[in-house]
Order: C-alpha cells, then sequence, then structure tokens
C-alpha cells in the first residue's frame, strides 16, 4: 500500500474578521485535513475560532462550485449547465461588449464587498477592469462607512491601542462589540486585563457572554450610543475632568463639541437610551479617574440612523478625557489605519467619472425604473441577497430577464442561483493574498497550501484574462501576484523594508510598529496632527448636523427594534452554507408574554417592506422592546426564504452612507 504523504503548511485567515490569524495547514495527498491555529502571529496564540476550523466543509463540501456554468433553467432556480472556461468567458466577453456598445459602460455594475479581504482578490485588477470599460462605480458603504467617516475626520488615519497592550489598562470600555464571535483573539486580553485589576464596562442591547463578565453594562436601545456619549462628554466639561490642557495642545473644535453635548444630561441620556441614569454618571467617572483606559469602539454603533455620530462622540471621549500618551491608553477603531499603502494604485487606471452606486441602494439600482437602466452586473466577493438591504428589492432585482448576470463565487450561494455565468472561485487555502489586518496590526503574505479545486480559478486571474479579452490590457503593467504585492507596497514611504520582510519572512509590521502608544509614536493624520473635534465636513454632511439625534423610527404598528448582529456559525454570510437547520428569532420574554408567543411556536416578524417566517427563540439576554434574527442568513433558514434583509430599510446613516440595519422596526405575531 502506498504511503500518504502528510505535510503541515503555512496560510493566514483572509476572512472578514480583526484578527488575521495564522493557521497551521495539514494536507494528506493534496488535500485539506486539518486547519488550527499557529503562533507565527503572536495574537493568533495558537488558536483559531469554530468558524475556520470547519472551513474544509466549505472547500470540499457539495455547495462548492467546481466548473463554469451556464444558466439552463429559470432565474434562481439555480439549475446550470457545465462550461468551459472559454466557452464561459466568451460568453462574458460579447454580452460586456453588446451592452457597452449599446448601452454605454455604465450600464455594467461590479458588485463587490469583503468576501475576500486581502488586496489581490479585491482591488487592482478588477478595477482596471471596470475603470477601462467605463462601469458605474461602487460605494463600497455596506459597512465601516459611517466609523470611516467619523474617526478619519477627526483623527485621519491614526491606529489604535493594539490588542497586545490592553492588559495595560485600568478601565476598558467595549461599546457595539462582540469579541466573543468576531475579533476572539482580543478576549484572552480582556481577560489578562482583568486579572490584572482592571475594570470592564459593556454598552451593547444584549447580555453578551463578555456583558455577563463586566463589572458594568449598558443595555441601551439600539441608535441611541450618541446621547449616552454625549452625556458623559458633557459631565467631564461640567465636573471639571475635562482635560482642557491635551485639548488646548491637540485640539480643535473644542467647544463646539462641548456645546452640542450640553444638552444631553445624564437623565436625558438615560430616558432616551432605556439605561439609568446613575449607570451612565457612574461610567463617567470610572472613566475620569481610570489610566489608562481604552475603549474599543465596533461597529454595531454604525448601523443605525446616528451611526456617524455616535461613533464621532464614542472617540472624542479619550481626548476630552485625556487618555492618550500612555501605552493601553485611547481607543481602538481600525488598526488598518497603521498602514499608508494604496491598493488602488497597482490597478494601474483612475477612476473613471462615471455615476457612483451606493450599494445600499443596489435593489433600486436594478429597479427596472432606474436610468439608464443596469444591463450587467458582476458580483463577486459578494453574496448580495443575503447581506444587502431591501433584500425584496434586490431579489426582483436579480430575476430580470434582461440583467446578465455574472457571479464568480466558491459555493452556489442564494445570489449564485440566479447567474447567467457562474464562475468557479478559489479560496484562500488555494491562491496567493496579501492581508492587511485591521484588529491585530499585521502584513502578510500568504501562499496558496493546495491545487484549486475542480476548475477554480483566483479574482486576479479572472480579471487578468478579461483585460486581455475585451482589449484593455497594456504592456508592462503588474499582473502576477508577485507584481501587485510590489505595486502595492511601492505606494508605502517604507516600501522597501516592507517588501523585504515580506519576501524573506512573510509578515511586516508598519513604520509605527506593532504596538504604537498614541500620541507618542502616532498622531492624528490630519495637516496640523490635530484632533477635531467637529469638522466642517462631517457637520454639513450629517443632516441633523454633526452629533445632532434622530429620534428612533419606532411606530405603534412596529415598536419592536430588530438587530442583526454577527454569530459563531459564520462571518456574514460565508460559511452559512454549512448550517442546515432553520434560525430563530429571539425576543424579551416580556414581549414574547405580550404577544401570546411561547418558545418554538411559529410566528411571522414583518414591516412595511416585507415579512420572514420563522419560529420564536425566548432569550432574556435582549433588552425589552428589541428582537434580534443574526445577518447573513440564507434563504434555507427561514419558512419563507426571507431574512432580516427582507425588513432593514435602505435609508442610510448620518456619515458615510453606510447602512441601517438596526434601523429595522418590526412587529411580531404568532402564526
Amino acid at each position: 500500500m502506498a504511503t500518504l504523504e502528510v505535510v503541515e503548511r503555512k496560510s493566514t485567515c483572509v476572512l472578514d474578521c480583526p484578527d488575521t490569524c495564522s493557521l497551521t495547514v495539514t494536507v494528506e495527498d493534496g488535500r485539506v485535513v486539518k486547519l488550527d491555529g499557529s503562533r507565527d502571529n503572536e495574537i493568533t496564540a495558537g488558536y483559531i475560532c469554530g468558524k475556520v476550523r470547519h472551513f474544509t466543509e466549505l472547500v470540499y463540501g457539495e455547495d462548492r462550485v467546481r466548473y463554469p456554468a451556464v444558466r439552463s433553467g429559470p432565474k434562481g432556480s439555480g439549475q446550470f449547465r457545465r462550461a468551459t472556461w472559454d466557452e464561459a468567458l466568451d460568453i462574458v466577453v460579447q454580452r460586456l461588449q453588446a451592452i457597452r456598445h449599446e448601452h454605454g459602460g455604465e450600464a455594467i455594475l461590479p458588485l463587490c464587498y469583503g468576501g475576500s479581504n486581502g488586496w489581490l482578490t479585491h482591488g487592482p485588477l478588477d478595477l482596471r477592469l471596470f475603470h477601462r470599460l467605463g462601469a458605474s462605480r461602487l460605494a463600497r458603504t455596506l459597512c465601516a462607512a459611517a466609523t470611516a467617516a467619523a474617526s478619519t475626520g477627526l483623527y485621519g488615519k491614526m491606529p489604535g491601542v493594539a490588542y497586545d497592550d490592553y492588559p495595560q489598562a485600568r478601565l476598558i470600555i467595549v461599546w457595539g462589540c462582540n469579541p466573543a464571535v468576531s475579533g476572539i483573539h482580543l478576549v484572552p486580553y480582556l481577560r489578562r486585563a482583568k486579572e490584572n485589576g482592571a475594570k470592564l464596562v459593556v454598552v451593547d442591547p444584549r447580555r453578551t457572554p463578555l456583558a455577563r463578565q463586566a463589572d458594568l453594562h449598558l443595555a441601551v436601545r439600539p441608535g441611541t450610543d450618541l446621547p449616552v456619549a454625549l452625556s458623559m462628554i458633557n459631565g467631564l466639561f461640567e465636573s471639571g475632568r475635562a482635560d482642557l490642557g491635551f485639548l488646548s495642545a491637540h485640539a480643535r473644535n473644542t467647544e463646539a463639541l462641548r456645546d452640542r453635548a450640553r444638552a444631553w444630561s445624564y437623565g436625558r441620556a438615560a430616558d432616551v437610551a432605556g439605561v439609568a441614569a446613575a449607570d451612565i454618571e457612574r461610567l463617567t467617572r470610572l472613566y475620569a479617574d481610570s489610566t489608562p483606559a481604552v475603549v474599543r469602539c465596533g461597529w454595531g454603533i454604525e448601523r443605525n440612523r446616528n451611526g456617524g455620530s455616535a461613533v464621532a462622540a464614542v472617540l472624542a471621549l479619550p481626548a476630552v478625557a485625556g487618555k492618550f500618551g500612555v501605552r493601553g491608553g485611547g481607543f481602538t477603531m481600525s488598526n488598518s489605519f497603521a498602514w499608508d499603502m494604496d491598493p488602488a494604485a497597482a490597478a494601474c487606471e483612475p477612476p473613471p467619472a462615471t455615476r457612483l452606486i451606493n450599494m445600499n441602494r443596489v435593489g433600486e439600482a436594478l429597479a427596472p425604473g432606474f436610468a439608464p437602466p443596469i444591463r450587467a452586473l458582476f458580483v463577486y466577493d459578494c453574496n448580495p441577497l443575503a447581506t444587502l438591504p431591501a433584500q425584496t428589492k434586490v431579489r426582483a432585482g436579480l430575476a430580470r430577464e434582461d440583467l446578465f448576470t455574472i457571479v464568480h463565487e466558491q459555493v452556489l450561494t442564494d445570489t449564485a442561483r440566479y447567474a447567467d455565468v457562474l464562475l468557479p472561485a478559489t479560496t484562500f487555502l488555494e491562491h496567493n493574498e496579501l492581508k492587511r489586518s485591521y484588529g491585530a496590526i499585521s502584513l502578510e503574505w500568504i501562499d496558496p497550501v493546495i491545487e484549486p479545486v475542480g476548475e477554480a480559478r483566483p479574482n486576479y486571474w479572472l480579471f487578468a484574462e478579461l483585460c486581455r479579452r475585451l482589449g484593455v490590457a497594456r504592456p508592462g503593467e503588474p499582473e502576477t501576484p508577485a507584481e501587485l504585492m510590489r505595486a502595492i507596497v511601492a505606494t508605502s514611504r517604507d516600501g522597501a523594508r516592507i517588501a523585504a520582510d515580506l519576501e524573506r519572512t512573510g509578515r511586516a509590521a508598519p513604520a509605527c510598529g506593532d504596538r504604537p502608544v498614541l500620541f507618542v509614536d502616532v498622531f492624528p493624520a490630519t495637516p496640523d496632527r490635530k484632533i477635531d473635534l467637529c469638522p466642517a465636513a462631517l457637520d454639513r454632511e450629517a443632516p441633523a448636523g454633526l452629533y445632532g439625534y434622530t429620534a428612533d423610527p419606532a411606530t405603534g404598528a412596529f415598536p419592536l427594534s430588530l438587530i442583526s448582529p454577527s454569530t459563531s456559525d459564520a462571518i456574514s454570510s460565508t460559511l452559512y452554507q454549512r448550517v442546515r437547520k432553520q434560525v430563530p428569532v429571539g425576543i424579551h420574554p416580556a414581549d414574547a408574554a405580550a404577544r401570546g408567543v411561547a418558545d418554538g411556536d411559529p410566528v411571522r416578524v414583518f414591516n412595511g417592506a416585507g415579512e420572514v417566517r420563522c419560529v420564536a427563540e425566548i432569550n432574556d439576554e435582549l433588552r425589552p422592546g428589541v428582537a434580534m434574527l443574526p445577518k447573513g442568513l440564507w434563504a434555507k433558514h427561514t419558512a419563507n426564504g426571507q431574512t432580516a434583509n427582507a425588513l432593514a430599510p435602505d435609508t442610510l446613516t448620518d456619515l458615510g452612507a453606510g447602512a441601517c440595519f438596526n434601523d429595522a422596526r418590526v412587529e411580531i405575531r404568532p402564526v
């Protein structure tokens, strides 16, 4: 009997998570049989989440797209016939050329998001193709749009406190973030900080695992983080605890912020947020008295009409209280700001002056009345039917017979079922990648550990091939993974050193190091290196002005806030193919009793936009008035194929034009 070849190979997870875990991948005769954490990245500490541990179920599962295919049945049926790559690409090229000739380049819309967070499979070559075709541009605002607008407005692109430095803190506020299921490698550092005597505060509508361990939990109503943060700012000023010396030296527009916070007493904020005024005051005193203190600002804060202003107010707190300048002091938002590279530069083509379509409004953009109409949709690194708001509109658009849809995908998603041409995509285990972390501070070069499954091909191969076939490729431009990596890294002021480190070890740190102390090693990336506490541009953008609060959209007909957080099963919609059971809607016991709903009862969750049929799960970890249906679910996870996205409005955040998923207001009734 032949001996099986078993080898261990190094990799790095590129999925949309802050941690960018280093992996040990066991390969037996060319097939992955095990994934585990390694210690190449110290943050990973030898363990990984259960999602990635079971990633082989995606790589080799029955839903894997292995070959190019052409639609053979009705749209949405998932019926395809197998094709060769040449045949499939010939169809794509012919249809794109015809659409461009007849309707113009803007009739083509690329639709992509966070299915890959790598810089090779999401960036240079797809931009090169679509820019040169004159396609409509996509505003990628599904997540982090409001947070990016707020954080860069106040601080420029300044990184935050590294995970490693959390044990130095005496107080940690985890605000709108649940690292138990997203960014799990922060949890041991929080645990170590508590062992060192730190206090932990969690601000979240749910009693999450971390909230159960907290010294104080503020279970605010969704969309009310802004009043709470402003009342804390007001309390710091009114009690004389604001650090006026720091503000004078390092900030602008302090008085504008103070004026806008002045209207928010602890009592008024407490009434709006549904928490005790004494608890907000206690938190403010604790924050003022604790040094170092760090705020972990999550993305849950931004998912509502006040999201950008709320993030700005939370990030203003360490400036007002003077919490910078010490290790473990300040905030953590996105540590991707540690890098000064521009991956779009490797596209070698600037954006055209074509129309910009907000991805939160894709449902409207695909409607028959949209002018000029979208005739071709190219979906990659994205499952829009499971992730975009206004799901009913998106589904109707995908069902259009006059819409030519290309989907490049790893598994047969809900969106892929609507493809006219379905192209098999590689996973991160099957191609090269360059990955910048946004929680831990690192940059990773990743080699494939196995050959592509079936005839799968990476995005960079696909878009390079389409550039050639559509006649927009130019000699000498970067195209191979190594060439693209060098072109991206060359845009950094420290590019030569970073490229050398990547080629030598596969990892690199930014110029500021992987544990910068804020206002010692890094400063705001604003023209004068000062914090702007009330940027004029943001003030103009926000409909109610920066820090202006817009009231809860609940009505008598639809009184419940529906939130759609992450779970331990999937990363957005990625990996949900392995969850076969239907998923319940969580409802607080008091809300359930008022509606005659018992645990396990079939219910309808509905509003004016749609309806989800599922079963109820009584959940006392929710605050009253809040229901929960996880984000990213597929059609198979509910009784009628609709998910929380069908109930989410396609309204936009006050800053950044982001998604307002947590502004969904619903009613729940027994079926």
